[in-house]
């Protein structure tokens, strides 16, 4: 191989034809199924447009209340499962948690359909691995805590559902919406590392589960799927550190010792604005009554911004103000992360899907640079 056909991190290389998504950078545009994101978000409920990822069209009203019902039907755990999370030490990371309770459910499906790969067998179990995968992140999370299970609730609906598992309470319409918009935002974005992790455990011919399984090991990293919980964290510690006013000092202390200041920046978009951040931007004001310290954490978030900006010339990336927003919607953080995965389930099945039904396996080469012609004594 010659050094021209190398592309560190796989950069700007095609690795699969799809239908599922693209992101379009001439016009900053998500488009999902020919739709753009930011208006489905706007439009469109998170159920609305999880349908439309896996199936390929909006449903009418009729498939939507079917589709919601199905995502019911199919929440409740396994007793199994939860003991399997009572099991685990307290120390587990809850997207370790997650990661064994996705790939434990598979042992639940007969070996016949756990291996059917067809289109209509991946459709039915991708449905339950979306409606389980907030029962088991949600419980996870109280698993580790030592806190009391709270299964889903058959009476309320899937974004409902998550707040209510998360807190054990009624949620506010309030809160709802802006999960709503957060998971809808988080749904799919063409081929990010846990996707293309997924893509190429479906190219071995294995099942929906193993594949979806890696995608939350894949998820968990910091430079992925972690990021919101780091931009949460580090917002939090400037104010402990001493608040708004001590925020540009932090950054720039960051910056001399060149760490990574998270929630910016972005290997497709570069130096542009991530659409999903732009949106959701405008809707923090509106939270941060939801906390005593969100007047100040949003003091702060500002000047992060404008100091990252005035020194890179980077643009906050979707995980920067979705890590301030769950914070205001009192979601620990130790839960960012595993509901980044939940959401975006519909997509890693939709992908799951279209690899199985026109496979071919990946199988890329290196550019070796070790040493040749060494002979052993």
């Amino acid at each position: 191989m010659t050094n021209a056909e190398y592309s560190p991190g796989l950069e700007g290389v095609i690795a699969a034809p799809s239908t599922v998504s693209y992101l379009d950078l001439e016009k900053e545009e998500i488009v999902v199924r020919g739709y753009d994101l930011i208006e489905l978000a706007q439009k469109r409920s998170y159920l609305e447009t999880a349908y439309l990822v896996i199936h390929g069209h909006l449903p009418d009203e009729r498939e939507t209340m079917a589709f919601g019902e199905r995502l019911k039907e199919e929440s409740a755990l396994p007793k199994g499962a939860y003991s399997v999370l009572e099991a685990l030490p307290r120390q587990t990371n809850a997207m370790d948690a997650l990661r064994t309770g996705i790939s434990l459910l598979a042992s639940y499906e007969s070996p016949e359909v756990l291996q059917d790969n067809s289109t209509a067998a991946n459709l039915i179990k991708g449905l339950r691995i979306m409606a389980k995968g907030p029962v088991l992140a949600c419980n996870a999370y109280h698993a580790m805590k030592g806190q009391p299970f709270v299964p889903a609730d058959p009476k309320l609906g899937f974004i409902e559902n998550v707040l209510w598992m998360v807190h054990g309470k009624q949620p506010d319409q309030e809160s709802t919406e802006a999960l709503d918009l957060i998971f809808t935002c988080y749904i799919e974005h063409e081929m990010p590392n846990s996707t293309f992790a997924a893509r190429v455990i479906a190219s071995t011919l294995s099942d929906i589960y193993g594949a979806i399984t890696g995608a939350v090991a894949s998820l968990k990293g910091p430079l992925h799927g972690g990021a919101n919980e780091a931009a949460a964290m580090m917002l939090l510690d400037i104010l402990k550190q001493g608040g708004p006013s001590k925020a540009e000092e932090y950054i720039m202390d960051m910056r001399s010792r060149h760490e990574r200041v998270m929630g910016f920046g972005h290997r497709v978009y570069m130096r542009r604005y991530d659409p999903r951040a732009y949106l959701l931007k405008d809707y923090i004001p509106k939270f941060t009554h939801k906390k005593p310290e969100g007047e100040e954490l949003y003091a702060i978030y500002r000047t992060v911004e404008e100091v990252m900006f005035r020194e890179t010339k980077l643009y906050p990336n979707a995980d920067y103000p979705i890590g301030f927003l769950l914070y205001l919607l009192d979601i620990p953080i130790p839960l960012f992360t595993p509901l980044f995965l939940c959401a975006r389930i519909p997509g890693l099945v939709a992908h799951v899907v279209e690899q199985h039904a026109d496979n071919r396996l990946f199988r890329p080469r290196v550019l070796y640079q070790g040493p040749r012609g060494l002979h052993p004594a």
